[in-house]
């Protein structure tokens, strides 16, 4: 459907516990199986985004990756094997001892420019901050996203990077699972969506319509579990912060009413703006109010 020249598409909202989350388009007769699917490529693309940007960000600053057997400190290494590392001109000590430290010199700074943009923009599309903007993500985009750090590696490193080196591996294998994002990758076979507490199915050749009806112009919450694992846990009605200023505004409420309630009912008595001689010694010069020299009382 198409209103001012808009196409009108349901928009799915991916929420995580942790608070982070993504946009996806879709149309309401799409099969609940290929919704899944297309969802589920976004969120491992996301995942896989994650392990790109920060090994290319490596790459660019600390250059290739050592073999697993090398990996540490290269000052603790030369001491403990007394093999001299490999130092290039332009030597730079990786803190995380993965990586060798000999990055492109300034010969090649247009193309480290080159990894650093690709790797930013890659990092800006999956960012959860695209919820906020309205911008739904596509796993084609992703791909294009990802191709685009992968031709800045080859330009930087036109003789290719080790089997092992982390940049490789997330932008090459289809398997993640030796990465810090192993654990997070799902598998669309095996992957449930849920909206408000119930599953969209896939038996039946059954569409996004079955579950949310006709309207193109719906948004919805849904949030990926893996399949047998139940519905996921409900949304909290008020938000962390909002409970954190509501538990602050009852201590402090109870505060002031424990104050009250130990207070004594002439305790005003003893303030200076009750004191009823109060006016006689300022004018006495007595006070600390204003004095009037040539007043004498009794």
């Amino acid at each position: 459907p198409i209103e001012n020249n808009k196409v009108l598409m349901v928009v799915i909202s991916i929420k995580q516990a942790d608070g982070d989350g993504f946009l996806v388009e879709t149309t309401t007769d799409t099969l609940n199986q290929d919704l899944i699917r297309n969802i589920v490529d976004v969120h491992n693309g996301r995942l896989r985004a994650q392990v790109v940007v920060d090994s290319v960000r490596g790459l660019a600053e600390y250059g290739v990756q050592k073999e697993q057997s090398l990996i540490g400190n290269d000052e603790l290494q030369e001491k403990l094997t007394g093999v001299a590392v490999e130092k290039g001109p332009h030597y730079k000590p990786d803190p995380t001892g993965m990586r060798c430290g000999n990055p492109p010199g300034p010969a090649e700074e247009n193309l480290v420019q080159t990894l650093r943009q690709t790797a930013l923009d890659l990092e800006e599309y999956v960012s959860k901050n695209m919820v906020q903007k309205r911008i739904a993500l596509s796993a084609s985009c992703l791909k294009d996203k990802l191709a685009n750090v992968r031709g800045a590696v080859i330009m930087a490193y036109p003789m290719g990077l080790p089997e092992y080196d982390l940049v490789r591996i997330s932008l090459d294998s289809d398997d993640l699972k030796s990465t810090f994002v192993g654990n997070e990758i799902l598998d669309p076979e095996q992957t449930s969506l849920w909206c408000a507490g119930k599953e969209f199915q896939r038996d039946n050749h059954q569409k996004v319509s079955d579950r949310l009806g006709k309207n193109e112009k719906t948004k919805v919450i849904c949030k990926l579990t893996r399949e047998g694992s139940g519905a996921p846990g409900r949304e909290p009605i008020v938000k962390e912060e909002e409970r954190k200023a509501m538990m602050a505004h009852y201590f402090k409420r109870q505060e002031d009413l424990k104050k009250l309630a130990e207070a004594d009912d002439d305790d005003y008595l003893n303030s200076q703006w009750a004191d009823t001689r109060e006016m006689k010694r300022n004018l006495q010069g007595l006070g600390s109010g204003i004095k009037a020299p040539g007043l004498r009382f009794p």
